[in-house]
């Protein structure tokens, strides 16, 4: 009986993970539903998924843990509402001129979305992954160089902050490890931070992009004010309330 409990338990958790992946977030309640348990097994579970640094417990659930992932790992949880946020910045995506994308898979998704477009636009990133997305569009894309940080597939540290403002961009599209009504943005690491923020100097307009996951976290360092932020697109109507505290801070999409 043991051995069996011990098997449904290592199920459920691979499950929970599976749901994270695909969501992005897991709601307790929903998550004990589809397993057919009770939301107490499933806080421990998660409790147990936190302690091995796999996820992190919030109110009502779990996110991913704030720690720095790699691309393809961070490509892999939430792609449909990656996939949502893609297709509403398409919209709002320029014709001509330059435009910078973070080291980010959401930026990545919309990259990939925009075939048949960007013939006419430069596009700079601090992302290889990102850099090969725009060689696809036909356009000028532009690798931006510096420290290899290998724990997320970026490039970042002095000469990465120097060439990111070397260029005039009409709009730096760029995610975030989390957001927070209070303090604005905030990165798993200090150097992605400041890359960033040397897109944003550089930029007429900063779009940011967040799944609802992101809203109300906060990680290690702090990168952007809300001030600089022009836009922010979630996957979430804009009408929703998980938005509300940010409805005078930020133009919301």
């Amino acid at each position: 009986m043991a051995t069996t409990s011990t098997v449904d338990a290592e199920s459920r958790r691979e499950r929970l993970l599976g749901i994270l992946a695909a969501d992005g977030i897991i709601r307790l309640e929903e998550a004990a539903e589809s397993l057919g348990v009770s939301a107490m097994t499933v806080r421990r579970d998660l409790a147990d998924l936190e302690t091995e640094g796999r996820l992190r417990r919030v109110r009502g659930g779990a996110v991913p843990s704030l720690k720095p992932r790699s691309f393809l790992d961070r490509m892999s949880t939430g792609a449909d509402a990656k996939r949502v946020i893609a297709e509403k910045v398409l919209a709002l995506m320029p014709a001509t001129g330059a435009v910078a994308f973070d080291a980010s898979s959401t930026a990545g998704t919309v990259l990939t979305r925009m075939e048949g477009s960007g013939a006419d636009l430069t596009v700079a990133t601090n992302s290889y992954e990102n850099f090969q997305s725009a060689r696809r569009l036909g356009g000028m894309p532009l690798l931006i160089g510096g420290e290899a940080e290998e724990r997320t597939d970026s490039f970042v540290g002095l000469l990465a902050c120097q060439a990111a403002g070397s260029l005039h961009y009409s709009h730096f599209f760029t995610s975030a490890g989390a957001v927070d009504p209070e303090r604005g943005t905030s990165e798993v690491t200090l150097a992605e931070a400041q890359v960033k923020l040397a897109f944003v100097a550089a930029a007429d307009e900063t779009v940011l992009l967040v799944d609802s996951s992101k809203l109300g976290q906060r990680a290690l360092a702090r990168a952007l004010d809300w001030q600089r932020v022009s836009l922010m697109v979630t996957e979430l109507d804009p009408a929703d309330a998980r938005l509300d505290p940010y409805r005078e801070l930020v133009e919301l999409a």
